[in-house]
């Protein structure tokens, strides 16, 4: 098969990278901007034209699309930006495949969620209720690549961290080795996701070819409960930071541009049934993590 992978130099992009390296099939790592010791195809995934040409021209069965615009608070400044990445592009990338047949595998989120009050995991034929642009941009996003006709994947994923890039794991390894107190919210509650993890499961069903029959929306995260402040009193202990005194706070003392969702645990039964996965816990993939940054 011939793989496209788009935001190739992202947190996801660079994991899926790591596993695919010596694969049988063929993947094309595609991204806007260059990273050093990566091999990038340049592809603009907002230029139609552009996008059905990249697909012609390497004879395309599946595309994972991992490019996003994920900046929750500027979002809130940038909503034109926010809805051709998020929207608009993922539109042109499913017509893409809808023309020759194959898939799209689309990565989402739980921000399509929190707009009303629940205490239970979020399943996918859960309604949509978006609090922020970035939620809103990114339901948009999977309504469009629904209504186009292709096959697809739509695989809602959260609080994604990894060894790349700029998250939440190594912002707070920053912080608490350089700060002797920190706040963190306790009222906000959803479950980490290892970059890793989400690569793999989703490797495993592209190259197995498990999905066809089986498209549709999915979630993934990692297994268990927590909230920012549990995860981060998790991270410390890891990390051996233990100096940094964490205290819990309300979300209230950090005012935002846009209402985070204050339950967004994801349901993930389907995914597990359907393509046979068997999801990590939360902090053993954490400790993982934490090791191959330190």
């Amino acid at each position: 098969m011939n793989i496209l992978v788009t935001g190739a130099n992202g947190q996801l992009g660079n994991e899926i990278r790591i596993l695919t390296g010596d694969s049988r099939h063929n993947y094309i790592y595609t991204d806007v901007v260059e990273a050093e010791g990566n091999r990038t195809t340049m592809l603009d995934i907002t230029n139609a034209e552009e996008v059905k040409a990249m697909v012609a021209n390497h004879n395309v069965d599946v595309i994972i699309n991992c490019a996003a615009y994920t900046n929750v608070d500027a979002a809130e400044d940038n909503e034109l930006l926010a809805e051709k990445l998020n929207s608009e592009a993922p539109a042109i990338l499913a017509n893409a495949m809808a023309e020759t047949g194959g898939l799209l595998v689309h990565i989402s989120t739980d921000y399509v969620f929190g707009g009303e009050p629940y205490n239970t995991p979020c399943r996918e034929d859960q309604k949509g209720t978006p609090t922020g642009v970035y939620g809103a941009t990114k339901l948009r996003g999977e309504q469009r690549i629904t209504a186009s006709g292709c096959k697809y994947l739509i695989i809602r994923t959260a609080w994604l961290y990894s060894e790349f890039g700029k998250n939440f794991v190594k912002t707070m390894l920053n912080l608490t080795s350089t700060k002797p107190q920190l706040k963190v919210v306790f009222d906000q509650t959803g479950t980490p996701t290892y970059a890793y993890d989400l690569a793999k499961a989703i490797v495993e069903i592209v190259e197995s070819k498990k999905y066809e029959g089986n498209e549709g929306i999915y979630h993934y995260s990692n297994e268990g409960v927590c909230s920012w402040y549990d995860f981060t009193k998790m991270i410390v202990e890891m990390a051996g930071h233990t100096e940094c005194d964490i205290q819990p706070c309300h979300s209230s003392e950090f005012p935002s541009k846009v209402v985070r969702p204050s339950y967004s645990v994801l349901d993930k039964s389907k995914i597990k049934a359907v393509f046979g996965l068997t999801i990590p816990y939360w902090t053993d993939s954490l400790r993982i993590c934490i090791q191959n940054i330190k």
